[in-house]
């Protein structure tokens, strides 16, 4: 076979394709993973996501009408996006092209259209085309602006899915022509339902018996989180691992352990499943839990994470979230990520998560990263105020002549070190009621509290200056 045939034969897989009889049939049988096999293809079949599918919901409504839409599904992997794709594609009696983003360009998604135009025209009982691409995320923007006026003209009905959040990864040209419907993690009681049918398809298939007790099943449950291909395979797995001549197969948890091994969390650096974690990771530190934020440090390095990512992050919480109200916890971030460098992951590892559980405790202020943020903003309305003379330097005769540095007070020369009454803000701002220039209002935890004791006796040093100045 060549690559163009080879090509068009994967473009061309059709959920509804019948195979062979006889011999192939068993072989395919024999050879299908048995999540492959399990795939619903009826909608009262499909388990899960009731949030979407209930009775009288307007997707459901839409899929047994026939009619369908562009849409995007967007869920974590074995919530069934592929499975409620070619559902939908039975129901409105279209045929499936299935690409995947992972393995495919603007050449497959050409072929695919071509296939769908061709279809199209022929004006037959099953002219629609629903074009579903797996891990549609990965496709760059003009990769997915190539759907665009197939969409527009209906040429293909669209159905994109992923495991990334479409706000921040599709174009929102794709994004107005296709409804995003999310699909959660299956329920431990919809993966009963899963793994019961499973027990009974493989009972029928295998003439056995198959003895799974509580603990058993509870262990599967708990190794699938959510996702029904992961129980399906370790299931399956647990089955092709006991002697194939007896007539009763007997799962245990020894047995699950032994087949699974340890557990891979579920981490992506570059997905959700990362910023959820380090999402959760900081506002444990913020909301003063320790514990949670140990936790989250050891499931971010249990799925593989970088040490010194959280390393980073605890030096932002340590302006972000405690500023002034500890300002030691900024060295304590800085010599831990020091200490990682120096001593290597095994102690380093331990030396961050120090810094972590000092960070939770301290006390919080988001003072400074307020000030700041109001600072930065009014620094960009009003770029274009000068300097005042006084505070710029007299680097030259011309600029002496010019006034620079006229009349600035040094500080160290006046009483208790401060200028009392100077104006550091640009004249227009200093004189403006309408701009509110006093930043940094310090909380009363910490160290700020002194700091506010500060700043109110300069405020107090100013205003008497300022009243002396205009009696």
């Amino acid at each position: 076979m060549n690559e163009h045939n080879q090509q068009t034969s994967f473009l061309n897989f059709d959920s509804q394709t019948s195979l062979n009889q006889g011999d192939a049939e068993s072989d395919y049988k024999k050879i299908t993973p048995l999540a492959a096999k399990m795939r619903p293809q009826k909608l009262s079949d499909y388990v899960g996501q009731e949030h979407i599918l209930a009775i009288n919901s307007p997707l459901r409504a839409a899929i047994e009408q026939g009619h369908c839409h562009s849409l995007i599904f967007w869920g974590p992997p074995g919530s069934g996006k592929t499975t409620l794709a070619e559902i939908i594609a039975n129901h409105v009696n279209a045929k499936v092209i299935r690409i995947s983003a992972v393995t495919s360009g603007i050449k497959e998604i050409r072929l695919a259209i071509e296939q769908a135009k061709v279809r199209a025209a022929n004006h037959s009982q099953q002219n629609e085309t629903v074009l579903f691409v797996d891990e549609v995320h990965r496709f760059n923007k003009s990769q997915q602006d190539a759907f665009l006026p197939f969409i527009e003209d209906g040429t293909i009905i669209f159905i994109g899915a992923t495991t990334e959040n479409p706000a921040f990864e599709l174009n929102q040209a794709l994004l107005s022509r296709a409804r995003v419907y999310t699909l959660n993690k299956l329920s431990e009681k919809n993966l009963k339902q899963v793994l019961n049918r499973a027990i009974v398809s493989q009972e029928k298939e295998q003439a056995l018996t198959i003895k799974l007790d509580a603990d058993a099943q509870q262990n599967l449950l708990n190794r699938a989180d959510g996702d029904a291909r992961r129980l399906l395979n370790l299931f399956e797995n647990c089955l092709d691992s006991v002697n194939n001549e007896q007539s009763e197969k007997v799962i245990n948890v020894a047995l699950i352990n032994q087949v699974a091994g340890s557990k891979i969390a579920l981490y992506d650096k570059g997905g959700d499943a990362f910023y959820d974690l380090i999402s959760a990771f900081h506002k444990s530190v913020r909301g003063s839990s320790p514990d949670a934020a140990l936790y989250w440090y050891a499931r971010i390095l249990t799925g593989g994470g970088d040490a010194l990512y959280v390393a980073r992050r605890l030096l932002a919480i340590a302006s972000e979230d405690i500023g002034n109200a500890d300002p030691r916890a900024m060295q304590v971030g800085i010599n831990a990520w020091d200490t990682f460098h120096r001593v290597g992951p095994s102690e380093g590892e331990r030396a961050i998560a120090q810094a972590a559980v000092y960070m939770a405790l301290a006390p919080k202020s988001n003072a400074l990263y307020t000030a700041f943020n109001q600072a930065m903003a009014l620094a960009q309305h009003t770029a274009g105020l000068d300097v005042p003379d006084h505070l710029k330097n007299a680097t030259s005769t011309l600029t002496k002549n010019l006034g620079h540095g006229v009349g600035y007070r040094y500080a160290h020369n006046e009483q208790n070190a401060f200028a009392a009454g100077e104006n550091y803000f640009p004249q227009s701002l200093a004189q403006a009621p309408n701009y509110d220039t006093e930043f940094y209002q310090p909380s009363d935890r910490g160290l700020e509290k002194k700091l506010q004791d500060k700043l109110n006796y300069l405020k107090k040093l100013n205003k008497s200056s300022n009243e002396q100045r205009y009696e």
